[in-house]
């Protein structure tokens, strides 16, 4: 089997048995589309053992990054009078420009790795309403939340790849 057709057959069941798992209640809520951000980062960073560490090293730095904003957003009460735009977009640029010249060093060169942890963090802050867990020690912390389906992604990404490269023909 050619490696395409091999990565075409290990993504499309894993992707459908991590489906299946993570929408199910024994999942505690962890996201399947952040787990599939993690498992294409995964393939972005390289793949292989490698690729792994960078894309969970990145992926979990943009996430710390996106819950800095959001609690400098929801904990410093500059919102009130500046305006919650504006100091939400203030957060914002602030954390963002980290994460850019953050790839000033090697371990967190990847830049769009980084931004795929950092978005669904956001997202799963102020999509599901959740800016009022961010202190909280539960899963329903999209911080918490966003880390674990982003790491579980990456690992499905890690075991597709080995099935398929264990499928393609020698």
């Amino acid at each position: 089997m050619d490696l395409i057709t091999a990565l075409a057959v290990s993504i499309g069941v894993l992707g459908g048995i991590a489906t299946f798992v993570l929408l199910s209640p024994f999942a505690m809520g962890i996201q399947i589309w952040v787990a599939f951000i993690a498992w294409a980062t995964f393939y972005h960073c390289g793949g292989k053992e490698a690729g792994l560490g960078k894309a969970i090293t990145h992926l979990v730095f943009g996430a710390v990054m996106a819950y800095i904003a959001l609690l400098l957003v929801t904990q410093i009460p500059l919102g009130a009078s500046w305006g919650v735009p504006l100091w939400a977009g203030i957060c914002v640029l602030i954390t963002v420009f980290i994460v850019v010249y953050a790839a000033k060093w090697p371990i967190l060169s990847d830049i769009p790795a980084s931004v795929f942890g950092f978005a669904p963090t956001a997202g799963l802050a102020l999509a599901g309403n959740k800016l009022g867990a961010l202190t909280s020690g539960s899963l329903e912390n999209p911080f918490i939340n966003a880390v674990l389906s982003l790491i579980v992604g990456a690992v499905f990404g890690y075991i597709s790849q080995k099935i398929a490269l264990a499928l393609v023909k020698k």
